[in-house]
């Protein structure tokens, strides 16, 4: 099995970029840059990638779209002539043929193809538009990422993944019903729409990526994403358990055995503690070899 997969030492990314994406998870809230954040977690699948370049990519769409704006425009005409800018004359749209592509969810590439998910759709609609004056908020809604905006006639939800549409309440219903196999009410819709902090839109990327390597059993992707979440969110079990399956499948016995260790500390209840523990025993044996 170990000719399958690459080194540990192959499969993390570049330790300055690694450390970078560390400290801004682990600063403040209020000084996390989404789009650095976004493309400093494309490293590990673009470890060459110019983080420079493509900041400055963004803010050359700021620039153009702030030339077209009147300072005197109000909020919703800055959301029109956002929706007109990003996905009438420059393209970018939802890739619904190929969801689970991995490059969905890298910020460069999403800014190369102009085809993304929800949530890096998301993440671009909101830097470009906060930088020309929209307090736009992501809203980790059940099943797909939106972005909100206070207008002064009340809060407006917009769907970046289908170009910027405005989304009523009922809209809004019918989605989460959808999600949740039945009616909703107007009260549970509003309990949905709290603000997501940046980390929280950070963690949810990250969520996402995991997800796409896993379904491929691409491990050798999902570890270092793994690492990423769990610095973010050090004490969640199912994390924990999950890297300490990553590890065991590439034959990374200790690894796998502190966290399978861990998660059972952590989550002494846990259903699948009888498999977990005889993972545990297994590795304990081989452990015992290697030494």
């Amino acid at each position: 099995m170990s000719a399958r997969y690459p080194s540990l030492t192959e499969v993390r990314p570049a330790g300055v970029r690694s450390e970078r994406l560390q400290q801004v998870i682990s600063g403040p809230e209020e000084a996390v840059d989404l789009a650095e954040a976004a493309l400093l977690i494309a490293t590990h699948a673009y470890p060459d990638l110019d983080i420079a370049h493509h900041l400055a990519r963004v803010e050359e769409l700021v620039r153009t779209l702030q030339s077209r704006v009147h300072p005197d425009s109000g909020p919703s005409q800055r959301i029109l002539a956002l929706n007109e800018y990003l996905f009438a004359e420059l393209g970018f749209a939802a890739n619904e043929e190929d969801y689970y592509d991995p490059r969905n969810s890298c910020l460069n590439q999403v800014l190369d193809r102009r085809v993304g998910i929800p949530i890096t759709l998301s993440l671009l609609y909101m830097e470009v538009g906060g930088r020309i004056g929209l307090p736009l908020q992501g809203v980790s809604f059940p099943g797909h990422f939106l972005v909100k905006c206070a207008l002064p006639e009340g809060t407006v939800v917009l769907d970046p993944y289908s170009g910027g549409i405005s989304l009523g309440v009922a809209d809004l219903q019918k989605r989460l019903g959808e999600v949740r196999g039945g009616e909703v009410s107007r009260a549970i819709v509003a309990g949905m729409l709290g603000a997501a902090g940046k980390k929280e839109i950070i963690l949810r990327l990250l969520r996402n990526l995991k997800a796409i390597y896993l379904r491929s059993q691409q491990f050798d992707r999902a570890l270092p994403i793994l690492d990423w979440i769990i610095a973010t969110v050090p004490d969640q079990p199912l994390e924990l358990r999950d890297r300490g399956m990553i590890y065991q499948e590439l034959e990374c016995s200790r690894a796998a055995l502190a966290d399978f260790e861990r998660y059972l500390e952590l989550s002494p209840g846990c259903e699948d503690r009888d498999d977990i523990r005889s993972r545990v025993v297994e590795l304990q044996r081989q452990s015992a070899r290697l030494n």
